[in-house]
């Protein structure tokens, strides 16, 4: 007997717990998207007009990933409702470019992957999330509002016109530093997004034009009045020479030097020394001094520069940020380890940070670092204030919980059942739906719940032919598989399986 027939014969056309990962599970995205929440759900999103702060921890499978996806589909919804006052997305979960680009930057012993996390810091995580932000900002620019996301996040002609020159000018500031785009090199993507901002930089070229005045008139003065061969000898020639191209020299030199400084303080973006330098040449001098730039290692500039971008997206319709952080566990650098989450994690905890106003952390971390959060001295949760933080120790779910979610997901894939058929249809009706329940609550988390039921189908298949089929899953086939994977899952618990 074979897994489809058995669902056919309940109309269902899909198996509904196949998949295991919200990333590339059909049945969530289509059906349960909108419909199938965790009961701390309202305290996670929050209300999108006065942003806040919320972390979550929960262990493997037991929904962060569906959540993160979840808030981006109320976001997008909120943002079509609200076209004045949207919400901008950042999704912060995919470290390896940033853990990569942070790696080369580190030498010798300090490189290795024991020990790189430990130098990480809050202003790593403050540059990988402005790049984020300032890349999906300078791609939408240059593509006619569009950077290929949902409708709702999309640019208006009138919104950018509406931009004054300080604002157009920390928008190419901010693309200097932060814009990590590889479609195109470096100088040629800022001059497309320049062009399309239509910010003049003409009067830039005032000491070239200078030193070309000078030198000129030195070579036309020697050749109208003596000859060539005598301007090469004549050591005063060259001091006019030399003094008009000064202040090209001298503007060149400071732009170089605030390129070097860039790229040694931002770490988790492969900037190139001499393309910063040609970037920054672009700009006068007069608009640039006194302008933040991640130029330093103190958190100052990256707070004002947070701030310039709030005041560019909120000028293109954008009054909030939303930052969803997950995967925290995946990069390879951490590689699962719950000592090296912590060096990773641990620098966000800053009160300052996550309640920056006009930005809502959404941080949705393993559980295996909530030992270490219960051993923190009195100084980390006073700079932390994870109390102020809506926090959710534990996304736990109970059997009820994940009852209704194999309810919903069976349901979705009845399309062709007259009457809806619930789980509860599965099983014989000596099986109660309190020992149903019970059951479900052993498995403590979606994931295993899925993983339960796709193999409880299996074996029950297995028993039967197709000439004799058998319509409902028997007592002791549904025992005899929960014990299997209880012990499995116990192993897994104690890093000895795979689950």
């Amino acid at each position: 007997m074979k897994v489809h027939q058995f669902l056919d014969h309940y109309g269902i056309t899909e198996n509904p717990f196949a998949q295991e990962d919200a990333q590339s599970d059909k049945v969530f995205r289509e059906h349960c998207l909108t419909g199938t929440y965790h009961p701390a759900w309202d305290k996670v999103y929050g209300d999108p007009a006065t942003p806040s702060t919320a972390v979550v921890f929960g262990e493997q499978g037991s929904g962060k990933t569906a959540m993160r996806l979840q808030l981006t589909g109320r976001l997008d919804q909120y943002n079509q409702k609200n076209p004045t006052a949207r919400a901008f997305i950042v999704e912060y979960d995919d470290f390896n470019p940033f853990l990569d680009n942070f790696r080369e930057r580190l030498n010798g012993r300090r490189r290795r992957p024991e020990k790189a996390l430990q130098s990480w810091r809050l202003l790593d995580h403050m540059d990988a999330i402005l790049s984020l932000a300032v890349t999906r900002l300078a791609d939408a620019l240059r593509k006619e509002g569009q950077d290929g996301g949902p409708d709702s996040m999309a640019i208006s002609p009138d919104a950018v016109a509406a931009l004054t020159r300080p604002q157009k000018r920390d928008i190419l500031l901010l693309a200097a530093c932060y814009d990590a785009s590889r479609e195109i090199g470096a100088k040629r993507r800022w001059v497309a997004l320049k062009k399309k901002l239509r910010f003049g930089t003409w009067k830039t070229w005032w000491d070239r034009i200078l030193g070309l005045a000078v030198t000129a008139g030195v070579v036309a003065g020697f050749y109208r009045f003596s000859d060539l061969v005598t301007m090469l000898s004549t050591w005063w020639a060259w001091v006019i020479v030399a003094a008009g191209w000064t202040p090209f020299l001298l503007h060149q030199m400071w732009v170089l030097w605030k390129s070097w400084r860039i790229t040694r303080q931002v770490r988790v973006v492969d900037l190139q020394v001499l393309a910063v330098r040609r970037i920054l040449s672009f700009f006068e001098r007069s608009e640039i001094i006194g302008q933040p730039l991640p130029a330093s290692n103190r958190g100052d500039d990256r707070y004002e520069l947070l701030t310039k971008l709030q005041g560019v997206l909120r000028t293109l319709g954008f009054t909030s940020i939303v930052v969803l952080v997950d995967r925290v566990d995946e990069p390879h650098l951490v590689n699962g380890s719950p000592e090296r989450m912590r060096d990773l994690l641990w620098p966000v905890f800053d009160n300052k940070f996550l309640k920056h106003p006009g930005i809502a952390f959404k941080l949705l971390l393993p559980s295996a670092v909530v030992g270490y959060l219960n051993r923190q001295e009195k100084e980390f949760y006073e700079r932390s204030r994870l109390d102020k933080q809506n926090l959710i120790p534990a996304l736990t779910w109970t059997g009820q919980g994940l009852f209704d979610i194999a309810n919903d997901r069976v349901r979705a894939c009845a399309r062709l059942a007259e009457k809806k058929p619930g789980v509860r249809d599965l099983f014989d009706p000596t099986i109660t739906d309190a020992e149903l329940i019970a059951l479900f609550d052993r498995l403590r988390a979606p994931r295993h719940l899925f993983k339960f039921m796709y193999r409880l189908l299996v074996d029950h298949c297995s028993k039967y032919t197709e000439d004799a089929p058998e319509w409902k899953i028997k007592r002791e086939t549904l025992q005899a598989s929960l014990a299997l994977f209880m012990r499995d899952l116990d192993a897994y618990d104690n890093k000895r399986g795979v689950g």
